[in-house]
Formats: structure tokens, C-alpha cells, sequence
């Protein structure tokens, strides 16, 4: 027990130091030797930290000649996959997953046509990524890419840091599960067909002028109706499958998936 309490409070600092920004990603920590200098405690109790710090997925600990402790700063998938293991283990279906996103971008574009400083901050940007969206919409993988940069925005945008990290950690959930349009694309290569591309921007651009004016239940109306398309978002209401995070290899919420901030994988278009 002696043993356990000084790896843990090894561990503590070692978080700590990494979670503030001291030690940033892709660091190495200190070899062994140095750490027991420094803490003063026997190497099974540094070795014990580093465990606690690896199962916590804020480190990665390569054996071997060129070995070492390799730092990675938290991040949303990594707390999508212990929520995902939740949901599972609550046997939470992939509809409750999928409704709840819906929710959650519907109030992201509420509070992006509440923001006071919305001309200058939001509608520029959406702006840009609408026009780019346009540009390319006869080349079905770009298209698909730039407006998912699009609903990346409507998050990204809202001005709450909290709600854009709780809803990253939920899309990167769903962008796993097969009944989501990335596994769609990404998987089965099913790309949007012409007409539903130009389904999609006209919504985009409808979405963008009420935030343009500031009509906040507009905005979510509008959004609601286009994210519930069942042309982009098929998701069974009835047998809808459990939650699966298990399936999800653990060395992915290290490395990177998915590529944005926001994947928003319910609806690109």
C-alpha cells in the first residue's frame, strides 16, 4: 500500500505537469534513473506512475533500446472512448447517441445567432466555408470534406469551450459506429449523390442567413430539419444497435482520429 501511495502521487505531478502544458505533446519524460533522483521513491513506484498515467492514455511507454515515456495531452476522443465504454456497459442504443448529437448542434447554432459579435466572428467564417463548399460540388470527396467543415464550424463557432469539447467527444463516439454517415464515407464509400449535394448547400446557406440575423429559433429549426434528413442520418428507432466502443482499437484515441476538431459525422451535408 506504501508502494501504491507514492506511485500516485509520482503519477499526480507527472499529470499535472503534462495537463498544464509544461510538457507538451510528443515529449518524453525523463528515463527512469532520473525520475527515482528526482522523486526520491524505488523504481517499482516510477514504473507504477508511468502505468497509471499509460491506462489514462497520457502516456505511451515504448520498451526497448530507444524506449522511453512519450506525453500526450488529454483529448476529446480519449474521453469519448471511456463514455463510449459507459454507454455500452448502460446498453445505451446508437439512436440515443445520435438524438442526443442532433440536440447538441441544434443549441451549438442557437448560440452561434445569439453571439453578439456574430458578424465578425461567425458569419465571415461560415461564409468561407459555404463558398468552398460550393466550389466544389462536383467533386463528390471535396464536397463532403468542406462541409464537414461547415458543421465543424456551427460548432466550432458557438463560443462555448465546454459545449465544443463535449460535443467533439460525442461525434468522435458516433463517427466509430457503422449506422454513421462517416462510416458511410469513409467505409463504403458512399458519397452524396448530386441532387442531395445541392439539398445540402441550400440548407447551409439558409442555416447561415438566420444566424446572419440573429434568429436563434430559426437557426435551430432549420438545422433540426436538415441534421434529421433521413437521406444522411438513418438511424433505426426501433432494434437500434447498442453503443459499441470495444470495437474501437485504443491506440486511436493516441493518434489522432478523427482529423478535425469536429467531425460532426451525423451529417456532413
Amino acid at each position: 500500500m506504501r508502494q501504491l501511495r507514492l506511485a500516485e502521487i509520482v503519477a499526480g505531478v507527472l499529470r499535472e505537469r503534462i495537463v498544464s502544458g509544461e510538457l507538451e505533446d510528443g515529449d518524453f519524460l525523463p528515463g527512469l534513473d532520473k525520475l527515482v533522483k528526482e522523486f526520491a521513491v524505488s523504481p517499482p513506484s516510477v514504473r507504477e506512475a508511468l502505468r497509471i498515467l499509460e491506462n489514462e492514455g497520457l502516456l505511451t511507454v515504448r520498451r526497448g533500446n530507444v524506449g522511453g515515456a512519450v506525453v500526450h495531452r488529454p483529448r476529446a476522443d480519449s474521453a469519448a472512448y471511456m463514455m463510449g465504454l459507459v454507454m455500452q456497459s448502460e446498453g445505451v442504443p446508437v439512436v440515443d447517441l445520435a438524438v442526443a448529437l442532433g440536440h447538441l448542434e441544434t443549441l451549438c447554432v442557437r448560440l452561434c445567432a445569439l453571439r453578439s459579435d456574430r458578424q465578425r466572428a461567425v458569419v465571415p467564417r461560415l461564409r468561407r466555408l459555404l463558398q468552398a463548399s460550393e466550389a466544389t460540388i462536383d467533386d463528390p470527396v471535396a464536397f463532403e470534406q468542406s462541409c464537414q467543415e461547415f458543421h465543424d464550424g456551427l460548432v466550432t463557432y458557438c463560443g462555448n469551450q465546454s459545449i465544443v469539447l463535449t460535443v467533439s467527444a460525442f461525434e468522435w463516439l458516433w463517427r466509430a459506429q457503422h449506422e454513421g454517415w462517416a462510416h458511410r464515407v469513409a467505409v463504403l464509400h458512399e458519397y452524396p449523390e448530386p441532387d442531395l449535394r445541392r439539398e445540402g448547400l441550400r440548407a447551409h446557406l439558409a442555416i447561415l442567413k438566420a444566424i446572419e440575423a440573429g434568429d436563434a429559433e430559426k437557426a435551430g429549426r432549420l438545422t433540426r430539419e436538415h441534421i434529421e434528413n433521413p437521406r444522411i442520418r438513418n438511424v433505426p428507432s426501433k432494434g437500434s444497435p447498442v453503443v459499441r466502443a470495444t470495437d474501437i482499437p485504443r491506440t486511436s484515441s493516441l493518434n489522432g482520429a478523427p482529423p478535425h476538431l469536429m467531425s460532426n459525422a451525423g451529417a456532413h451535408l
